[in-house]
């Protein structure tokens, strides 16, 4: 059985912070508290159009059709879209308007400490998102993403947004070079699903943070490839990666409150998604944790119940055609239940993987808190990797997954298996 859900109630997340602009699309009113500082725009009719958001500025030809999808959605220009645009590929009577754009800045100058440097203040078990190419290992702390949503870096020398999204719990990264164009990414204002929908700086076409797919605007279709970027607990990168970089939040560019959760008791496995009105499978509450896998497009959710337990738990599973193990390791707060962005209940931390290396299948068990294979009797940390026994030095191949909740795994994955615990 399917329902409909309907929210569209303001939370109340920041006392001192709200929204300068809350006007939805289609009517609908909404507020995300926000700051609105650091966004000007310049125009004037017939000629080039410059805009400077946070720091960043393009400069765009004009458009008498008024071509940018952003400002026809976010911009308040009325839903006239242009007949030689592509048509967009969501129901965008769907978007809701949180925000102005940039509303919500993106960080696209992004600096980085040490692992010491940043192990003052952040906590062992707080969420950060880990992203590592080439031997070029950066954390993203949580509490610094909970205020920007959108980090434009380069690592490996690739260039890559990374991207969270607090109303929906996931974290996901992307290449950020489009038709061989290297474009950076800014916060549109608006959500779908309860979701993040970015705006590239090239085209300002929109792109939904949840699958990286350009929904309207110049660029419709187009698909940015993804990069595996999990969710970990601080300890778990800082003991991998001794030697990696930590964002900065002394220099983001920006005053916030780091390490403060303005979406308090949001994390509630009873609770219901704040700006969301689409279907959700009502098998479980809408809140409550998941983590999704797509494998050539055959999509699996288990419950957080499902692949948990004691210290550590490995559980083996196929999605289609393709046998994989989930990890996981105790020792994650949820960034978004407590006040504090450390404070929150142990959901432990995940990693998805292909159960071979060197050429032979594994099968893993959880020993302690960390995971042993039965074939050689290596020792696996969350990572994947083996840091003991025959095998150490080699990684799993990594499955990108989500760890989000389940009404946005469903709301784009509508055909998915789920597990219970």
């Amino acid at each position: 059985m399917k329902r409909l859900l309907v929210v569209v109630a303001v939370l109340a997340v920041v006392a001192s912070a709200c929204a300068a602009d809350n006007d939805a699309v289609d009517g609908v009113d909404s507020a995300l508290p926000t700051s609105t500082t650091g966004v000007t725009t310049t125009e004037s009719a017939g000629e080039a159009t410059t805009t400077t958001r946070n720091s960043t500025t393009t400069t765009t030809s004009p458009d008498p059709g008024n071509r940018s999808a952003l400002d026809i959605f976010a911009g308040g220009r009325g839903g006239q879209y242009p007949a030689d645009l592509p048509s967009p590929t969501i129901d965008t009577g769907q978007l809701l308007r949180g925000q102005i754009p940039d509303g919500i800045p993106a960080i696209d100058d992004p600096q980085f400490v040490s692992v010491e440097d940043a192990d003052v203040y952040l906590e062992d078990h707080e969420a950060v998102v880990v992203l590592e190419i080439d031997g070029d290992a950066r954390a993203y702390p949580v509490q610094i993403l909970m205020w920007h949503e959108i980090v434009n870096d380069v690592v490996g020398e690739v260039p890559i947004a990374i991207t969270y999204c607090p109303l929906c719990n996931s974290a996901v990264s992307y290449q950020r070079t489009v038709q061989g164009e290297v474009t950076t990414f800014g916060t549109s204002g608006l959500l779908f699903n309860s979701a993040l929908v970015m705006y590239d700086r090239l085209t300002e076409s929109l792109w939904t943070h949840y699958n990286g797919e350009a929904v309207a605007g110049l660029l419709t279709g187009e698909i940015l490839p993804p990069i595996s970027s999990p969710l970990l607990a601080w300890v778990e990168f800082k003991d991998a990666f001794p030697d990696g970089v930590v964002l900065d939040r002394e220099n983001t560019g920006h005053a916030r409150s780091y390490g403060v959760n303005p979406y308090t008791n949001y994390d509630n496995p009873s609770g219901s998604p704040f700006l969301f009105r689409g279907e959700v499978d009502d098998r479980i509450g809408p809140q409550r944790r998941v983590v999704g896998v797509s494998i050539d497009g055959v999509s699996k959710a288990w419950t957080v119940e499902a692949i948990s337990g004691g210290a550590a738990k490995a559980t083996h599973d196929t999605v289609g055609e393709q046998p994989v193990v989930v990890f996981w390791k105790s020792g994650q707060a949820t960034a978004l239940e407590s006040g504090e962005i450390s404070g929150g209940r142990d959901v432990g931390s995940v990693g998805v993987f292909i159960p071979e290396a060197a050429g032979e299948a594994l099968t893993f068990v959880a020993e302690g808190d960390v995971f042993v294979d039965g074939q050689t009797g290596s020792t696996w940390d969350i990572l994947g990797k083996a840091v003991d026994g025959p095998l150490a030095g080699i990684g799993l191949t990594e499955v990108p997954h989500l760890d989000t909740f389940w009404f946005a795994w469903f709301s784009y994955n509508p055909g998915t298996t789920l597990i219970e615990g």
